[in-house]
């Protein structure tokens, strides 16, 4: 099992040297991977509904802020040494696609091999709206063919393409990415067309626990969903065990005392909480991401819980 955990921003935690603290305990504790969100813009309106949150509301509205996503994890692979940095997840749509290309494969050379590239299609209309993409109701479309082209310059000599939103050829893209073929891709969310996408062009499955429309924040329930991925990784001839599956919760809180039945997973004292682990293993996950940021903005309790997990959860695992 390996463990990652989000690191913010937005708020009061995102300024350089509250980040640096954060990522640098992180590594020292023995974190696998940092993950980090991707606004490039918030509108002070938004009337798309967020999925993880129970009335839909985005919870960046109230700050209306965002550190841009990949030149934030540039900035912590220069300050770290061995803990892999994720998009999770890069709005694939939001950026063309030989500058995402190009930008990805210079943090996967400056990091010396650590970038993980978790990708979705996006949820706030408004944003694409103001950005002048392509239609919102072409994202999963868009995001399909870009997640091509990355894989086209990334491993191709001469790269070409000729899509429907990309067309490109004769040309050099270079450096590539230190890591072969392709630095990891993984596919961030729940629905039926993410678990397609998966199977098709990943390496990997991020679901998230919070997702009321696809519920996944029970082993029953991801492992309802672990049998869709199975079936779409058949179709495309891969083996369902190729695919890693990397579950991101929000909810961590050791507690002293033995919490009693109906606990929410990863709530209770540190044998639960390593029994809700080791659950969670068996029915096909390879990582736990904590999303500590959810409950709290204090940075002394993020550090705090952050050991908590490492030292007092892990060696019971």
């Amino acid at each position: 099992m390996e463990y990652g955990f989000t690191i913010p921003g937005r708020g009061p935690l995102a300024s350089p040297d509250t980040l640096l603290r954060i990522a640098r305990h992180g590594e020292e504790l023995g974190f696998d991977s940092i993950q980090t969100g991707d606004h490039i813009l918030v509108p002070k309106a938004i009337d798309s509904t967020y999925p993880y949150t129970d009335n839909g509301e985005f919870p960046g509205l109230s700050t209306g802020s965002s550190l841009e996503q990949l030149t934030l994890l540039a900035f912590l692979a220069g300050q770290t040494s061995n803990i892999r940095l994720v998009t999770s997840v890069l709005i694939v749509p939001h950026r063309n696609p030989l500058v995402a290309a190009k930008t990805l494969a210079t943090l996967d050379v400056l990091s010396k091999g650590r970038l993980v590239v978790g990708v979705g299609v996006g949820w706030m209309k408004e944003e694409f709206q103001a950005l002048g993409l392509p239609p919102f109701e072409e994202r999963g479309a868009v995001t399909d063919e870009y997640l091509r082209v990355f894989k086209v310059l990334w491993t191709e000599d001469t790269p070409s393409f000729d899509g429907n939103y990309v067309n490109f050829d004769n040309i050099s893209f270079l450096p590539k990415p230190v890591q072969k073929p392709h630095p990891p891709i993984w596919v961030g969310g729940e629905s039926r067309s993410a678990m397609r996408r998966t199977a098709e062009l990943a390496n990997g499955w991020c679901p998230l626990g919070s997702n009321s429309t696809f519920p996944m924040a029970s082993t029953e329930q991801l492992k309802a969903g672990l049998g869709r991925l199975a079936g779409y990784a058949q179709r495309f001839g891969r083996d369902p065990s190729e695919i890693e599956t990397i579950y991101r919760t929000g909810q961590f809180e050791l507690q002293k005392e033995t919490a009693g039945s109906g606990r929410p997973a990863f709530v209770g004292d540190a044998d639960q909480i390593a029994g809700d682990i080791r659950s969670f293993r068996d029915t096909g996950v390879t990582s736990i991401v904590c999303d500590l940021l959810r409950q709290t903005d204090d940075l002394n309790v993020v550090m705090g819980r952050m050991e908590e997990f490492a030292t007092k959860v892990w060696p019971k695992v």
